[in-house]
């Protein structure tokens, strides 16, 4: 979800789902000891319970990184381990490291002794020719030991040559029964199922098997669905699904900040684009806001105009 769920679309899906766990994009362990951290690591209260998702190989680079981002108030730091793309390749973590158990493992131990939230992890169920249910076995036993008990399994395996990350989220088929089996055999295990969901009857058909799902393009393409996800599996009482127009007026206070804060109108609203997805006059809200969202003074207007 790199470049999709940053803070602006965190809050948004917020606003539908009071209690969903919500994830950051990737952020690599280096950009936050290197870079800009206390922007990287900025969201609002309101996102919470949150989950920083962390990029990196070097133990002692992602003990800093986890400490910091739980010093800045995440719930849980969780290790990618099921990114394909060059780019993360090229950097020695995301899916690429899924032939090194031990090196994850050894990321795991030094990011467990510096944090006092969980550590979990996000991988795949193979890589390459590596696909093998002993392979993703493996891999696991290894974590274990280290100390992860929660891991969230993307049914596919990766294909780190030859396919786009676009395509790798499309092309290898998905095997939701190794990870079932995955479950089966460590049951002591938290075991999150990904991939490929995108109903409820189908959530309740993989929560038989699994401790959870998660949703992916299915929530940021059509975020109506997590209100139905809210109805069905939500733990908050009394929770009255909202109706569209009222969470746009529930965001304008939100944007009205940010905006003051420095930030552009348009990178806020590419995120509710699929607010009325399915809905009559769908195609002109999105329209609209693409056109519009971008051009000079749209921000004073947006906030006046309520």
């Amino acid at each position: 979800m790199m470049d999709w769920t940053d803070r602006h679309c965190r809050y948004f899906l917020r606003l539908l789902s009071p209690s969903a766990r919500l994830y950051t994009e990737m952020v690599t362990a280096a950009a936050l000891i290197h870079g800009d951290a206390e922007k990287l690591l900025q969201f609002d209260a309101a996102e919470h319970p949150v989950a920083l998702q962390l990029g990196g190989s070097d133990p002692a680079m992602m003990a800093d990184a986890a400490a910091m981002g739980a010093k800045a108030g995440y719930d849980e730091i969780n290790i990618n381990v099921g990114c394909p793309s060059d780019r993360v390749q090229s950097g020695a973590f995301g899916a690429c490291l899924m032939s090194c158990p031990e090196v994850v493992a050894d990321c795991v131990r030094a990011m467990q002794s510096v944090v006092d939230i969980p550590v979990t992890i996000k991988t795949r169920i193979g890589i390459d020719d590596f696909d093998s249910y002993d392979f993703l076995r493996d891999f696991i036993c290894a974590n274990v030991e280290a100390g992860c008990d929660t891991f969230v399994v993307h049914a596919r395996k990766a294909i780190l040559a030859g396919l786009s990350p676009k395509e790798n989220r499309s092309v290898p088929s998905l095997d939701y029964e190794r990870v079932y089996k995955l479950k089966q055999e460590f049951s002591e295990l938290a075991i999150i199922l990904n991939g490929g969901i995108t109903s409820i009857d189908e959530c309740r058909s993989h929560l038989e098997q699994v401790d959870g799902v998660m949703i992916g393009r299915q929530a940021y393409q059509s975020p109506w669905f997590l209100t139905e996800l809210e109805q069905a599996f939500g733990s908050v009482a009394g929770y009255v699904v909202p109706d569209r127009h009222e969470v746009i007026q529930r965001m304008t206070p939100y944007i009205e900040r940010e905006i003051a804060s420095g930030a552009e109108l348009k990178h806020i609203t590419r995120h509710v684009l699929g607010l009325f997805a399915g809905q009559p006059g769908a195609r002109a809200w999105r329209r609209y806001l693409s056109e519009n969202a971008h051009r000079p003074g749209r921000e004073s207007r947006y906030c006046t105009r309520r």
